[in-house]
């Protein structure tokens, strides 16, 4: 097996062309960009039409939007988290990963002096050395700082995870609402008077929905073929999205209202703030949904490269939304209890408009979806989640992958939510997972910009006070849509947490007890011959979590079954908190015993945010030891 080095991949290819990076930021738009993307479609939908006060009200709504947009997904996602890429790798494990390694606060188990050897290689590439700070020293003493942002970086997986059950169910039970629509209208040209009536509420009570639910199983039957060819099939839509939403907001906002530009102005922000109440501070959590999505720029990282995921955001997803809402704005301020982007479609165009915002649904799904796998497949490299299998989708990616029992329950989840719950509460849930995994990235990079970038504690605090400051004025407009379906949030990150802190609970559990009663090679060796053990010819390969001695259950299967191969090597495979491990550096190969008796240890190395060691590991390994 030929050893994997970071030129292997586009992402880290120093010499990419502008065009391999065109094609990146291209296939990015269906993956990464389609829940940001989708969200026009029910941003003002989720505004009770009823909370509309006024024109300059909206002007207020508007201008939170235009810079929460401005600040979030621009400012803070594009050009400063996606710096703090883990050698291309995003999510919160990645900033975990980070800090692991350069302030050791990680609490990964079978811990050797060779790894500690291999951090230091790691550091030494960096061609900078580590200063020593107050800060660094106290956060590796305090224990339970450790546990906290061990705590902090699972909480942020279950908020991916949340939002890949919510999100799917929200933008196609939206965009099902458009097929309602059109197939209404058809019917009133075709019907008498009479019947009208009767033929809208038929297809209110029984077209969304199970159009909805029919949309999402056939957009989670596609997630085995990857996301490559997923992202060539969506990055179209995606593209023909934005331009007919923005091409149908610049058209709003000439006919219905120009003046509707200069809401960018803060001032209609302090105009907003100064006349709130608890009635007008809930519609804040609708104007979050504005940005539901910028978390995937940075959890979908491992699937495209750095600037392409920049260049597809500041030339093209951020001002085509930007006039989209400007031109939904418009239309509303004229027409103030027509929340629904539908409505604001010119009747000539209504009917495509139904099509292409029902791909663009799906495309959005994609997006959540795809973070939910990466994310998963990071939580295994912690033993923080029950072992499930993960397909590998590219042989030049690695961080493109698909999970097949992950994919049919997230199926299930978000048919629930859609059957069971109205698009509002699922938007609510939503918001507040959004603000979440937000304010969690924003603590763990103001974390990395003192730790790892070494910036002043000052630069480290003003990040953590602008950024979080935002995000919680969002986190408690959330909490005030608590009962109107923000608690689903809640159900599903109380499920998630359990069954990750249960899990690598009972792993660490099994592992302290491994090493406990583990048994010496002079216990082998001296038991053997009492027991007439029989050396069969062959290699045989034995699995163990521990590092050191000889696992307890193995003395059980030598003392019933008193036989094994000539060549007997004891695997472990674990996980260590770099990048990348050079080939000279993943493997750790030692002999138990006198030479004749042929037992050996071999500790196999990957990257902390690269599990699923291939299998043909195993096989280079008995290479090794057959020659």
């Amino acid at each position: 097996m030929a050893p994997l080095s970071p030129t292997s991949f586009p992402r880290n290819r120093q010499a990419g062309s502008w065009r391999h990076t065109l094609l990146l930021s291209f296939q990015s738009l269906g993956v990464v960009y389609g829940h940001l993307s989708v969200a026009p479609l029910y941003v003002f939908g989720t505004i009770s039409p009823d909370d509309i006060k006024s024109e300059e009200w909206l002007y207020g709504l508007l201008s939170f939007m235009f810079w929460t947009m401005t600040f979030i997904p621009l400012v803070k996602y594009a050009f400063i988290v996606l710096r703090a890429d883990d050698k291309g790798e995003g999510g919160t494990f990645a900033l975990y990963s980070l800090l692991c390694r350069h302030a050791k606060v990680g609490l990964l188990p079978n811990h050797e002096v060779a790894d500690d050897e291999l951090l230091t290689y790691e550091m030494e590439k960096l061609q900078k050395p580590k200063v020593e700070s107050r800060a660094r020293r106290a956060i590796e003493k305090n224990k339970s700082g450790h546990y906290l942002m061990l705590f902090l970086a699972l909480l942020g997986a279950c908020m991916v995870i949340a939002d890949g059950v919510l999100t799917p169910a929200i933008s196609v039970f939206s965009a099902s609402k458009g097929l309602e629509q059109s197939l209404a209208d058809i019917f009133d040209h075709i019907s008498s008077g009479k019947h009208q009536n009767s033929i809208s509420k038929y297809f209110r009570m029984y077209v969304p929905v199970p159009t909805a639910c029919a949309i999402l199983v056939g957009l989670f039957t596609l997630q085995h073929f990857g996301t490559h060819k997923i992202g060539f099939i969506f990055a179209p839509v995606v593209v023909l999205w934005l331009l007919f939403i923005s091409g149908v907001g610049l058209y709003n906002i000439l006919y219905w209202n120009r003046q509707v530009t200069q809401a960018v102005s803060p001032k209609y922000m302090y105009k907003f703030i100064r006349n709130m109440d608890i009635k007008s501070w809930r519609p804040l959590s609708s104007v979050l949904l504005s940005i539901a999505g910028s978390e995937a720029m940075f959890a979908n990282l491992g699937h495209f490269s750095k600037k392409s995921v920049q260049v597809a955001f500041v030339f093209l997803v951020y001002p085509l939304l930007i006039v989209s809402y400007m031109g939904q704005t418009a239309f509303i301020s004229k027409n103030l209890h027509e929340t629904y982007l539908g409505l604001s479609i010119p009747g000539s165009l209504r009917h495509a408009f139904t099509v292409i915002s029902l791909l663009a649904s799906v495309v959005g799904s994609q997006a959540t979806i795809t973070g939910t796998f990466s994310i998963i497949n990071q939580c295994l490299a912690l033993d923080c989640f029950p072992r499930v299998k993960v397909v590998h989708t590219s042989e030049k990616i690695h961080g493109r992958v698909y999970i097949p029992d992950v994919n049919w329950i997230l199926m299930v989840l978000c048919l629930t939510i859609t059957i069971c719950f109205e698009d509002k509460s699922i938007g609510n849930a939503t918001g507040l997972a959004i603000v979440t995994g937000m304010l969690i990235t924003t603590c763990l990079m103001s974390l990395i910009i003192a730790l790892y970038w070494e910036k002043n504690m000052l630069i480290s605090a003003c990040f953590l006070i602008f950024f979080g400051s935002i995000e919680a004025i969002y986190l408690s407009a959330c909490f005030l849509n608590f009962q109107k379906g923000a608690w689903i949030l809640v159900i599903l990150t109380v499920v998630l947490v359990t069954a990750m802190f249960a899990w690598h609970y009972g792993t660490m559990k099994k592992y302290n007890f491994d090493t406990n009663n583990r048994v010496s090679m002079e216990w082998l060796t001296d038991l053997g011959p009492a027991l007439g053990v029989v050396r069969v010819p062959g290699i045989g390969f034995i699995y163990s979590d521990i590092v050191r001695g000889i696992p307890a259950f193995f003395s059980h299967f030598v003392t019933n079954l008193p036989a094994f191969h000539q060549v007997l090597v004891f695997v472990s495979f674990k996980s260590v908190p770099v990048p990348y491990v050079p080939p000279s550096r993943q493997y750790l190969i030692g002999r138990f015993g006198p030479k004749e008796y042929r037992v050996y240890r071999c500790i196999v190395r990957a990257p902390l945010l690269a599990l699923n060691i291939p299998h043909a590991a195993l096989v280079e390994v008995g290479i090794v030891y057959s020659i």
